[in-house]
């Protein structure tokens, strides 16, 4: 019989009504439905949901995910990649914690002898400190004015229009993993064609020349944060998409 929606919502954390939710929009349907009416869950059933939560995560909305879910995008390739980045990331925070540790052992140290603090290897202060990325401010450098207008456009929208606009990106970065994953090369129109709709996007906020495009496309994989994103929708998406740019860039805007 599985487990049923009570018995799924204490295992998960997720409340009955949400799982309830998740059937009705038919992105989590249960296995089977008892005479009276009761859900119940098979172990299929429940590493979808395993996914559904990971995605929620990572920070896309039901739509998304649906459509990650129905699409051919390697799941266990998005997993795999969002687990390889949590292990990174407790690496690095194991580490900030022992800097912290460190250096409080040696301020009160010097306390104690009432003396001023000497740090030994003064780069010992900054392990586990993420590197700030460069891209940002080589943009800011490059291009002062479109900068600048970018930021004024941002600053203008809404919430709703901030969420609208994630929205369409998120979805485009699924349609493009299909290509990816289907093997399309970059070049190939439909691939093209996403690209025009986004760089018709980038230019609400600004309108970038074939050199600023590509400087732009350079971003998704020279920006950790950037890259990052675009890996969590599928492996190898962030050089797909700087890949489909450039093309883009030497065909329609030189």
């Amino acid at each position: 019989m599985g487990w049923s929606i009570a018995e799924v919502a204490r295992m998960s954390g997720v409340t009955s009504r949400t799982l309830r939710h998740y059937d009705a929009v038919g992105l989590l349907p249960p296995a089977s439905t008892g005479s009276n009416g009761h859900r119940y869950y098979e172990e299929a059933d429940l590493l979808r949901l395993q996914q559904i939560l990971v995605m929620r995560e990572l920070g896309l909305g039901l739509r998304e995910i649906q459509a990650v879910l129905d699409s051919q995008v390697d799941r266990v390739a998005v997993l795999r990649e969002h687990h390889g980045r949590l292990l990174a990331e407790r690496d690095r925070l194991e580490t900030l914690v022992n800097t912290v540790a460190r250096t409080i052992a040696e301020l009160e140290e010097g306390k104690e002898n009432d003396d001023m603090t000497k740090i030994n290897r003064p780069e010992n202060l900054f392990e586990g400190f993420e590197p700030q990325p460069e891209v940002e401010a080589e943009v800011r450098e490059r291009w002062p004015e479109q900068w600048k207008q970018s930021r004024e456009a941002l600053a203008a929208m809404t919430a709703e229009d901030t969420e609208r606009w994630q929205r369409e990106v998120t979805a485009q970065m699924i349609r493009l993993a299909e290509f990816m994953v289907a093997g399309t090369p970059v070049a190939d129109p439909a691939v093209q064609a996403e690209m025009d709709t986004h760089y018709q996007g980038i230019c609400r906020f600004w309108t970038p020349n074939a050199e600023a495009y590509k400087g732009l496309a350079r971003t998704y994989t020279d920006d950790p944060q950037i890259r990052a994103n675009y890996d969590k929708i599928a492996v190898g998406l962030a050089v797909y998409q700087r890949e489909a740019m450039v093309v883009y860039a030497d065909a329609r805007l030189s």
